[in-house]
């Protein structure tokens, strides 16, 4: 029965070539949009080094100005009394789609080499990302770059923010379950970094400190040997929570409101979801081999751990690509998964999980 379920075939990552460390991400931050006060400046200083993050791929860095000569200009420049809010949402997204198909390519060539899949082989290419628009977009670049089939059924999952990975990963496994000749690309790319808030208010002040840039992919399908297999999803929307997590567009980028109850939210929530998932599928928390939580922010990571009594070790991966990596939304859990793969310490079976706007959990079974 086990050999029926699809598979997670091939992984594949990327991250901008040249890491920012967190120092630096905090100077541009102060260049950008400086503090009014010494004690929005501290506040400013603390919230970045209370983050978790010690470096991060920030592809805006590659387009700051040294002075707001337009408003429309495709580049971020200290904040001005004729720029005070940065680029328009327009110049924001012509960056995007540059920094996103570069991303894009490179961990979707990573993944069919670790597959060992041709692209032509590819039947379906689903793709996710909430940090921009562009039509066509990047995945007709994948098409074209890695010679994709033109008869490459496509299907995006837009704007669902940092769990879309699991999302895209469900609608793939729906995929290879109807066609067991399917082979599916998955791709979520992100670029955070593009929606630079120059605003004081802590929340978003948090949104600039965590979220960073980063491409990962899989392909799925059924057969192979000694490889992850889908065996359950489960998704919760959890009450009373539509207030505590949001992604709108804004006409100066896409603005997110992060509620100091989200953590709090989690711990109540997630232990009842996720131990009634996990027994639906004849299983029980201490019988998880290993957890890629998707890390939100230390407080999301301690939330989740406590709700399920995890050991500190347990989210040691999520910790450590927050670390290297930050959060690139999507694209995250996937980077934790490579991560815990390359040490040899990716045990089945293995719990993906995810938060995001709506309160939404999400979670995938492998093993």
């Amino acid at each position: 029965m086990k050999s029926e379920h699809p598979a997670i075939l091939g992984l594949g990552v990327a991250a901008p070539e040249r890491p920012f460390s967190q120092e630096e991400a905090l100077a541009m931050a102060l260049e950008l949009s400086p503090p009014e006060s010494d004690d929005q400046r501290r506040q400013v200083e603390l919230i970045y080094r209370r983050s978790g993050v010690d470096f991060r791929g920030t592809e805006a860095a590659h387009s700051v100005a040294t002075t707001a000569d337009s408003m429309d200009a495709p580049s971020f420049a200290p904040a001005s009394l004729r720029c005070p809010s940065g680029p328009g949402t327009a110049a924001r997204m012509a960056i995007y789609s540059t920094r996103a198909t570069s991303l894009a390519v490179r961990s979707s060539k990573a993944a069919l080499l670790d597959a060992r899949v041709d692209a032509g082989q590819i039947s379906h290419l689903v793709t996710a990302s909430c940090t921009g628009f562009a039509s066509p977009g990047w995945d007709f670049e994948i098409v074209e770059s890695l010679g994709l089939s033109r008869q490459v059924r496509r299907t995006n999952v837009g704007f669902m923010g940092c769990h879309a990975a699991i999302n895209a990963l469900r609608v793939a496994d729906a995929f290879a379950r109807a066609d067991a000749d399917a082979r599916v690309l998955v791709c979520c790319t992100e670029i955070c970094s593009v929606h630079f808030r120059y605003d004081a208010r802590p929340d978003q002040v948090v949104a600039n400190a965590l979220f960073a840039d980063g491409s990962g992919a899989a392909v799925v399908g059924k057969g192979g040997t000694s490889v992850p297999r889908i065996t359950s999803t489960s998704s919760q929307i959890i009450e009373n929570s539509r207030d505590q997590m949001g992604w709108a567009v804004g006409d100066h980028g896409f603005e997110m409101n992060l509620g100091i109850e989200l953590p709090g939210t989690i711990r109540r929530h997630a232990g009842e979801w996720t131990r009634a998932w996990l027994a639906s599928a004849g299983l029980s928390t201490d019988q998880v081999g290993s957890w890629a939580v998707h890390p939100g922010g230390p407080k999301i990571l301690s939330a989740v751990g406590e709700a399920l009594s995890l050991p500190g070790s347990a989210l040691e991966f999520s910790r450590r690509v927050l670390g290297l990596h930050g959060n690139m939304s999507s694209a995250t859990v996937l980077f934790i998964l490579e991560a815990m793969r390359k040490s040899g310490d990716l045990r089945m079976p293995c719990v993906l999980m995810s938060f995001g706007p709506g309160v939404t959990a999400e979670g995938l079974l492998l093993q």
